[in-house]
């Protein structure tokens, strides 16, 4: 299960030539990502989000200091493109926790006629920052949540990504990062 958080951590990942490619470095790439991830901004806000404007900065410094609490909370290593720039944890969490906090209070309404509902209290209208809240919302569920102890980095050779480990015996992200590894496991072996 992707959530909120997660699928903005992941928009860090290797490039294919040794660096780091960032699928969020332009304006129109960050608009594509909410497109796609727009379902689970819907899911936290309870509502239909608008696609805000000139949000990509915003969403940039939000991923920032989501990888580094995901850095603090995994076991072993962080991702190696976080490893010499992370952002210090309670800086992170001040963050995350103002972003938050522009989302309101929820409360619960249930209406005589019908089913309950989660009203928002307090709740700010501007598009980006309800757009950050709900990333930011959804990395305080993730990380104060269950799956948190499945939260891995891959520790395969330039592979930049967090995971959820679904199996105990699940080292990689993915099959391709695995086969990578044992090539150079093998190659090593041969060449020594």
């Amino acid at each position: 299960m992707t959530t909120l958080a997660l699928a903005l951590a992941t928009t860090i990942k290797h490039d294919g030539h040794g660096g780091v490619a960032d699928l969020l470095s332009t304006p129109e790439q960050a608009s594509a990502w909410f497109s796609t991830y727009e379902p689970l901004v819907h899911d936290v806000l309870g509502a239909a989000p608008v696609e805000p404007e000139f949000f990509q900065g915003d969403l940039l410094r939000v991923r920032r200091a989501v990888r580094a609490l995901f850095a603090r909370a995994v076991p072993g290593a962080p991702s190696k493109a976080d490893a010499n720039r992370l952002m210090d944890a309670g800086d992170a969490l001040r963050m995350l926790n103002r972003a938050a906090d522009r989302l309101g209070t929820t409360h619960l309404d249930w209406p005589g006629d019908g089913p309950p509902v989660l009203r928002w209290s307090g709740r700010t209208d501007d598009p980006t920052a309800l757009l950050i809240g709900a990333v930011a919302r959804s990395a305080i569920d993730f990380l104060a949540g269950p799956d948190r102890d499945r939260l891995r980095a891959c520790p395969a050779a330039r592979c930049v990504k967090y995971f959820l480990q679904d199996d105990p015996r699940q080292t990689w992200c993915s099959p391709s990062c695995g086969n990578r590894e044992r090539v150079n496991r093998h190659y090593r072996k041969r060449t020594t």
